[in-house]
C-alpha cells in the first residue's frame, strides 16, 4: 500500500469513529478525483445550475449529514460518494421537473451502456432511480455496480480495482442490472 492509501484508510477509521475532521481530510485529498468523476457525469449539460463543484459540494454534504456511514475502506467510501451524488442528482432532476409546467413525462426505454455524455437530469432520470431502489432491494452488489458506473463515472476496470473483484464479474454484474433495469424501466 502507498502512504497516501495508508493515510486514507486511517483517515477512514478516523472518520468511521466520528471524527469529522477525518472526513474532511479525506474528503479534500480525494476532491481532486470526485471532482473527475461529477464533470464526467455533467458533462454536456449546458444551461444547467447544477455544475461539477456544486454536485461534489452537495454530495459532501449528504456524506457529512450519513451518521450511519462507515468508510472501511477507499471502495466503501466511493460507493457513499457515488450514492451521494446519485441523491444529488436525483434531486435536482426532481426540482428541474416541479419547475417546467405542462411537461409531460416520457417513459425511460433504454439504458446506455456508459454514460460518456453525462447523465440527464430530467425524467429519466428519476425513472432510474425508481428502477435503481427497485434493483438494491433485490440485489445490492449489482445497485452498487449501476451507481459506481453511472453516478460516480467509473468504468468496469476501475470498478473492478475498487472491489477488489475481476473486471469479468464487474461485467456480468453490470449486464444484470442493466437488464433488470431496462425491463423496470419498460414496466414503469
Amino acid at each position: 500500500m502507498s502512504s497516501s492509501t495508508t493515510e486514507i484508510t486511517l483517515l477512514l477509521d478516523a472518520a468511521r469513529d466520528g471524527d469529522r475532521g477525518a472526513l474532511d481530510r479525506v474528503l479534500s485529498t480525494l476532491y481532486q478525483e470526485l471532482h473527475a468523476m461529477a464533470r464526467r457525469q455533467l458533462a454536456g449539460q449546458h444551461g444547467h445550475t447544477l455544475d461539477a463543484t456544486a454536485l461534489v459540494h452537495e454530495a459532501y454534504l449528504k456524506l457529512i449529514g450519513r451518521r450511519e456511514a462507515q468508510f472501511g475502506d477507499r471502495a466503501h467510501f466511493f460507493a457513499y460518494a457515488a450514492s451521494a451524488m446519485r441523491s444529488v442528482v436525483v434531486d435536482y432532476a426532481r426540482q428541474r421537473l416541479a419547475q417546467k409546467r405542462g411537461g409531460d413525462l416520457h417513459r425511460v426505454t433504454d439504458l446506455p451502456e456508459d454514460v460518456e455524455g453525462g447523465l440527464r437530469l430530467d425524467e429519466e432520470m428519476l425513472g432510474l432511480d425508481t428502477a435503481l431502489t427497485r434493483l438494491s432491494a433485490v440485489d445490492e452488489k449489482l445497485a452498487q455496480v449501476v451507481e459506481l458506473r453511472y453516478f460516480a463515472g467509473l468504468s468496469e476496470l476501475e470498478i473492478a480495482a475498487l472491489l477488489k473483484r475481476s473486471e469479468r464479474s464487474i461485467r456480468r454484474d453490470w449486464q444484470k442490472a442493466r437488464l433488470f433495469l431496462l425491463a423496470a424501466l419498460k414496466n414503469e
